[in-house]
């Protein structure tokens, strides 16, 4: 399956989550995809992985995912990876956040990821499912694991962020990996 991504982490951690059930193969130099113009993370993984099969003739999975921050109501939601100003500036998209938050006291700091994921296939049919992963903000980034906002979010019910767990750990109980787990067996029915 195509999984319409330029993100390498992504694709990692993917396919730690899939676990051998589904071969994952990244964009590469197949097509420029186009930009994400949808309101929602649903409405963008779709758009991607329609553009995908379109794209290539090929079953697409694809995601949209980022932070949703109570404090800014929801915000940066669909934004997240260009939250800054340039797409998948992580460390600008981080600092910003925490200057936007300077002021937000802690008991208010509360967050989640969000990802969307989708399959099209190229006979039209798709299907679309939704994961979240609760936390809270933290003042400063921690630990070197992951990609994106993970050094601030500390998931419900621990004490480490998300960039400070082991990746089968994270796998286990992120929001892409509760989207993608939800995901395959739709997917693999559908295939089979």
């Amino acid at each position: 399956m195509l999984l319409a991504t330029q993100n390498a982490g992504k694709v990692a951690e993917l396919q730690r989550i899939l676990d051998g059930d589904v071969e994952l193969v990244a964009i590469g130099e197949q097509y420029v995809p186009g930009p994400e113009t949808g309101a929602t993370f649903e409405e963008n993984a779709l758009a991607k992985a329609l553009e995908g099969v379109r794209a290539t003739g090929l079953p697409t999975v694809a995601d949209d995912s980022g932070l949703a921050v109570d404090a800014l109501n929801g915000m940066p939601g669909v934004l997240s990876a260009r939250w800054a100003g340039r797409h998948g500036d992580d460390r600008g998209n981080v600092e910003l956040l925490l200057a936007q938050l300077a002021d937000v006291p802690d008991a208010r700091r509360t967050a989640g990821f969000v990802c969307a994921a989708a399959y099209a296939l190229p006979d039209g049919r798709t299907a679309v499912v939704r994961g979240e992963m609760r936390g809270t903000l933290t003042r400063v980034p921690r630990g070197s694991g992951g990609f994106g906002y993970d050094p601030l979010l500390v998931p419900d019910g621990l004490l480490t962020t998300a960039a400070e767990l082991p990746p089968g750990e994270k796998d286990r109980i992120s929001h892409r990996g509760k989207a993608f787990r939800l995901l395959s067996p739709l997917l693999l029915e559908a295939l089979a």
